[in-house]
């Protein structure tokens, strides 16, 4: 029973990262700017891992959080909330579901 609630919950890992990796590079390309452009404003070594980001491989460590908000114009709380919700679906429902129900109302 314990591997189906694992492989339950890399499924949902994986689908969430991926959505993540949409929403980057939404953001990014609404931005107007370049994964190799980004990977050099961001002072990465390797344009690939913004690639990666972007197909649901990996994720944005938070330390780099208002890097790369700033690179991409957004935010910075913006930014982290939006990521929270995907890389961390239980803390951001803890924090923030009763603001996002009033929000709604």
């Amino acid at each position: 029973m314990l591997s189906k609630m694992g492989n339950a919950q890399t499924s949902e890992t994986t689908e969430l990262r991926q959505a993540a990796g949409a929403w980057l590079r939404q953001v990014r390309e609404a931005a107007g700017i370049s994964q190799r452009e980004l990977a050099k404003i961001l002072h990465l070594d390797y344009y690939t891992f913004i690639s990666q980001l972007e197909n649901g491989r990996g994720r944005i460590p938070p330390n780099r959080y208002r890097d790369w908000a700033k690179a991409l114009g957004l935010d910075e709380k913006v930014f982290a909330k939006q990521l929270l919700m995907y890389y961390e679906p239980v803390t951001y429902e803890i924090l923030f579901a009763e603001a996002d129900k009033a929000a709604a109302q």
